[in-house]
């Protein structure tokens, strides 16, 4: 039996909720999503894949109310739990097409008999008291978890792996459940909605969630704008578990229509402010608000709200809720992202007439204070966009990354660079990650590039710094010998330079920890070590690295102030920061690597073109000079070969 303090105190039910939806959130939108891009696994595969968790989550959602059979609930998430936490691990291993597939089945079937088993004894592990504020609760904690800046940007299988232990900690937590569930009645006035009527609101709603999240996670610059910074994942957790806690009030003391009618709105206007660039700020305000508001009623209705005398009853409601809102809404929501780019204005009269439209009449009669919340919301929306941009109305201004990117087109970058890392190619370790095609296709208009006279450029905001771009720009040959890129110094006699860089910065993958990890594998290989030349590597300094590492050197001299730490001076003193207990074969690999790769944090960029014998040859002949000044070992060198 559970124990009194435990049935009273509700903490199991708050664990819950937020489990589920990390586990949906962090895992099952985002590590796997990432995981399989690393895979390679795109185009067609993609979609097949994508498809069977859909199967799984549609089919365990309607099939998990036939299991009442079960000894106890508790058994029941128990399996569910345990499922979720081997599909995530099961992530972790080297996969193909067939093995994703099967697992993307696993995790829909996981996540399907999760959902349902969690509403159908929700009231069970909530306790006694406050059910509904119990359920706001652990909605918002699980939307800040998901947003904790560590884990947002976790790699794949760090968030596979949390995801998994969330999911075990959810086993132990149900321990402690008793197998006959409570059936209490919740108070909660202004509830009485009709089972048809909510599934197609919660549809409509998931709906436009799906499509504002992926169009904001496939345009860099919405992106930027709202996931991309500790301060921004910080506002954007606050502001659901705020927005959560709001909607469990709402749910109590007005009701659920006025509940969905303010999620819908909250929606609606992010996905119009959407529409234009200089709103982007005030659409993050208003999307995590709506998801949030809604997310608590998805779970509340079925079960707590929902006309349902038994388990069975809030069971069967529940797997059509999501199976129906959950898996189809959120499939045509993706859609309309992937194929419009947009919400479309006419899609949202029509979602909204889902809404109010059914009910206008009583709407306009008996909720005066919420036509008048309506009205408010609206005004004020617009009050302070245009405060924020007050000339969007008659001219809406681009941001930053936009209009570089405008300076990108126009320049004819496209003509020597591409943005397309071929996947199981050399390009991975020198380029990538690798994008989807998909991704690609999603540009207004693509970028991938023609040919590929320079560098691929598709991760370039990873691998160079904006002090690097500008000297760059300014004089290509100087910081890449050889290079017969032309100037562009003229862009920063106004503003177009600066924007051109804070595009070039924004091209970068959310997670680069793994591709860090293949770099740090890398070697030179033993035919290209053992033909090192020492002299070969001292020319190769003078052309390619004495720029910044000698005192004379032009690039050091003309950004000597912008360095972000100046780079060490090796013509003057002593190579002594990589001189430890390491062999000197160990120090020629990680010299070997910093020249290929540069160091991440720093100005000092990779030479990723450079053949394995020109690295191993500069590798070798900074280890063989690191001890002494190199004017001191000029006699060792040829006049020639200076």
């Amino acid at each position: 039996m559970l124990r009194a303090d435990a049935r009273s105190s509700g903490w199991q039910g708050v664990i819950l909720v937020a489990i589920t939806y990390v586990y949906f959130l962090i895992f099952a939108q985002f590590a796997f999503l990432k995981r399989l891009a690393s895979l390679g696994i795109a185009e067609g595969h993609l979609k097949a894949v994508m498809a069977a968790m859909a199967i799984g989550g549609i089919s365990l959602s309607l099939l998990a109310p036939r299991l009442l059979r079960w000894p106890s609930p508790g058994l029941r998430l128990r399996a569910a739990l345990t499922a979720c936490a081997a599909a995530a691990l099961l992530t972790v291993l080297p996969l193909g097409f067939s093995g994703s597939l099967a697992i993307s089945l696993l995790i829909g079937a996981g996540l399907g008999l999760l959902t349902v088993t969690v509403a159908t004894y929700l009231r069970v592990w909530l306790g006694n008291g406050n059910p509904l504020l119990k359920v706001g609760l652990g909605t918002g904690i699980g939307y800040l978890i998901c947003n904790f800046p560590p884990l947002f940007r976790a790699s794949p299988q760090v968030q596979a792996v949390t995801a998994a232990a969330i999911c075990l900690a959810g086993v132990l937590v149900s321990l402690q459940h008793v197998a006959a569930p409570l059936e209490e009645t919740v108070p909660t006035p202004h509830s009485a909605i009709s089972f048809g009527r909510a599934l197609t609101c919660f549809t409509a709603l998931v709906w436009l969630d799906s499509a504002a999240f992926f169009i904001i996670q496939n345009t860099p610059a919405l992106k930027a704008a709202t996931w991309e910074g500790t301060l921004h994942l910080w506002s954007n957790g606050l502001l659901h578990l705020v927005a959560a806690l709001a909607a469990a009030w709402c749910l109590r003391r007005r009701g659920l229509r006025f509940l969905l009618s303010l999620a819908y709105l909250a929606l609606a206007i992010a996905c119009l402010l959407l529409l234009t660039p200089g709103s982007i700020l005030l659409a993050s305000a208003f999307y995590p608000i709506g998801v949030s508001l809604y997310s608590v009623a998805l779970v509340a209705y079925p079960s707590l709200l929902a006309a349902a005398a038994t388990p069975a009853e809030r069971g069967r409601k529940a797997g059509w809720i999501y199976a129906v809102a959950g898996w189809f809404g959120s499939a045509m929501g993706i859609g309309m992202g992937q194929n419009l780019g947009h919400v479309p204005p006419a899609f949202l009269l029509l979602s909204g007439s889902v809404i109010f439209v059914p009910e206008l009449s009583r709407f306009l009669r008996l909720r005066k204070r919420e036509l008048a919340v309506t009205l408010a919301a609206l005004v004020a929306a617009l009050c302070i966009e245009r405060a924020i941009n007050p000339a969007h109305s008659t001219d809406p201004q681009p941001s930053q990354i936009e209009r570089g990117r405008q300076v990108y087109i126009a320049e004819g970058c496209i003509n020597c660079h591409s943005q397309y890392v071929r996947p199981a190619t050399s390009d991975v370790l020198i380029w990538g990650p690798v994008q989807s095609v998909e991704e690609l296709r999603r540009q207004r208009p693509p970028l991938i590039g023609n040919r590929r006279l320079g560098p691929d450029l598709a991760e370039v905001g990873s691998r160079r710094s904006s002090l690097w771009l500008r000297a760059h720009f300014s004089d290509p040959a100087e910081v890449s010998h050889s290079s017969f890129m032309p100037s562009y110094s003229h862009l920063f006699r106004d503003r177009r330079g600066d924007d051109l860089i804070a595009y070039m910065q924004s091209l970068h993958a959310d997670d680069t920890q793994e591709h860090r990890l293949s770099e740090k594998a890398w070697y030179p290989s033993p035919a290209a070590t053992a033909q090192a030349n020492a002299h070969a590597g001292a020319r190769l300094f003078r052309a390619n690295c004495a720029t910044c590492h000698t005192p004379d050197g032009p690039t050091r001299q003309t950004w000597r102030t912008s360095f972000k730490r100046l780079p060490p001076d090796f013509a003057t003193g002593p190579f002594l920061y990589l001189l430890d207990s390491d062999s000197p074969a160990q120090r020629r690999d990680r010299i070997a690597q910093i020249v290929k790769f540069g160091l991440p944090g720093t100005d000092m960029p990779g030479h990723e073109y450079f053949p394995e014998n020109d690295i191993a040859s500069i590798s070798l002949w900074l280890t063989q000079y690191a001890v002494a000044p190199m004017q001191d070992q000029q006699t060792n060198i040829n006049p020639g070969e200076k």
